[in-house]
């Protein structure tokens, strides 16, 4: 006897056979264009290329009584996806051709990350690691640029044992989430040119594309200007800063925020309550919070404790912090809902518009979570 319903059930799976088979057919087209890019020598990400695409797929979804937002996410997935495949296989090179790149903690997965795009591009790719250092005349020479990718504490230590094995012309760089103290200790111990990159991604990345690196100057831009157009030809997006402004900034962005997911974590431990006991009974806003502050501790623990005590200046605005915690603590000492009252107000003004789009933004992720995991945890009955 026939279900109700196996009929429609049966051409829905049609219709999804279907839309696998030509999400491959896409794909092999997606191989195509990535040998021609090769060739030519173009990027992996063109924003303008994107948007119009974008733009095109929303108006041609509306035109078929779709919703515009959910054809840009069905697309911007196919499209992810086609970024990640280019990123397996050859990427171009930047013009003056392959380049000698010494990785030095090249074995470390951020150094390893590097390594496969440079190699991809067709550079020669050297690994100078910790028991490397007895070959360290022929890892460098000749070489064209030395990226140094190794701990926060060690990377000043790292820059003047590898400087006076370089040529003047070599370009030295570093991978360091903080700029100034190690910027100003290549240009101290390296002659030649300099440029100081912090990769905005972790080495979990299925690929560079739309990725953000920031670069600092300093010394011999144009000696960089090579490395910079590789990073554009991958799909990164570079946005050149001064050291300072770098350091200023990333003592919220990472100093702030990783302390803060510390005292998160740390106070649902001293009150033994558990990720599993707070995600049964979570909303979508607190599971997306919980999240950012699991995934810390699912890392290396040096590596965070290197980010939060990067410097003195950092200390010392993470004890302003908790100073100011101290000060807003008073507002519940003193049951002062006015008080709360008149301070949210003001920080809304000071997000002025900010606060409307992250509502915008936020509300889009948490939607998306709730879609893709609520439910998915494992009955504890």
């Amino acid at each position: 006897m026939t279900a109700p319903l196996d009929d429609q059930r049966r051409r829905i799976d049609a219709i999804d056979a279907r839309l696998l088979e030509l999400l491959r057919e896409r794909n092999e087209l997606a191989a195509e264009v990535i040998a021609a890019k090769i060739t030519a020598g173009l990027p992996v990400f063109v924003p303008e290329r994107e948007r119009a695409k974008v733009a095109a797929f929303r108006d041609a979804a509306a035109t078929e009584g779709l919703d515009p937002e959910w054809a840009e996410d069905f697309l911007r997935m196919i499209m992810s996806s086609s970024r990640a495949r280019q990123s397996q296989a050859d990427f171009p090179c930047a013009p003056g051709g392959p380049r000698r790149v010494l990785l030095v903690g090249g074995a470390g997965q951020l150094g390893r990350c590097y390594g496969r795009a440079f190699a991809a591009s067709g550079h020669e790719v050297r690994v100078l690691d910790a028991n490397d250092w007895d070959r360290v005349d022929d890892l460098c020479a000749g070489v064209d640029l030395a990226v140094v990718t190794v701990p926060i504490r060690v990377t000043e230590e790292v820059i003047a044992r590898l400087a006076p094995h370089l040529a003047p012309t070599t370009l030295l760089a570093d991978f360091t989430s903080h700029k100034e103290a190690p910027l100003a200790a290549m240009l101290a111990a390296h002659p030649g040119p300099v440029v100081g990159l912090h990769p905005m991604h972790g080495p979990d990345v299925g690929n560079l594309s739309k990725q953000l690196v920031i670069a600092c100057p300093g010394r011999a831009p144009d000696a960089a200007a090579w490395l910079l157009d590789q990073f554009r030809l991958w799909g990164l997006r570079v946005r050149e800063l001064a050291p300072e402004k770098h350091d200023r900034v990333m003592h919220q962005v990472q100093g702030l925020r990783h302390f803060v997911a510390l005292l998160h974590g740390s106070f649902m431990r001293a009150s033994e309550l558990s990720p599993a006991d707070v995600l049964e009974l979570s909303s979508p806003i607190y599971r997306a919070e919980l999240m950012m502050t699991g995934r810390i501790f699912a890392q290396n623990a040096e590596l965070y404790a290197d980010i939060v005590f990067a410097d003195a200046e950092r200390r010392a605005l993470l004890l302003r912090f908790l100073a100011h915690h101290e000060q807003l603590a008073d507002l519940v000492r003193h049951d002062d809902k006015a008080g709360f009252i008149r301070e949210f107000e003001a920080i809304g003004e000071f997000f002025g518009d900010f606060a409307a789009r992250a509502r915008t933004e936020s509300g889009y992720l948490i939607h998306r979570l709730a879609d893709r995991f609520a439910g998915t945890e494992e009955d504890p009955a």
